[in-house]
């Protein structure tokens, strides 16, 4: 993570085979996951959600990575009350998630993949 600006955009390049995809995999997810440094809840958030983008939707999101007390301002224009938040801003509808993205279920239900 870049910590002089407190953001890091992880973008996956990989992309699945064209004959696979199916309708739905066609939408990309634009992501952002609000933490509070490197405490060990954010660090698990990052690391389970990466997990779980990897397994389910390769190549197909931009998950960007933001300290919240590295930027306030974005923090705020965003409401982002509590941290870890990922907040899913594409495809619609806008999402927010809080907690460490332990439960896979819950994390692909809240990104509309369940």
């Amino acid at each position: 993570m870049d910590w002089i600006s407190g953001r890091e955009v992880y973008k996956n390049e990989r992309l699945k085979e064209p004959e696979v995809l199916e309708e739905e995999d066609h939408e990309f997810y634009e992501l952002k996951l609000f933490v509070n440094g490197t405490s060990v809840i954010s660090i698990r958030a990052m690391n389970n959600l990466r997990e779980i983008l990897e397994k389910n939707i390769p190549g197909r999101y931009q998950l960007e990575i933001i300290d919240a007390h590295q930027q306030p301002e974005l923090t705020q224009s965003e409401n982002v009350s509590a941290t870890p938040m990922l907040i899913k801003k594409s495809p619609a509808p806008l999402r927010r998630m809080v907690g460490d993205m332990s439960d896979e279920q819950k994390v692909l239900k809240g990104l509309g993949l369940r």
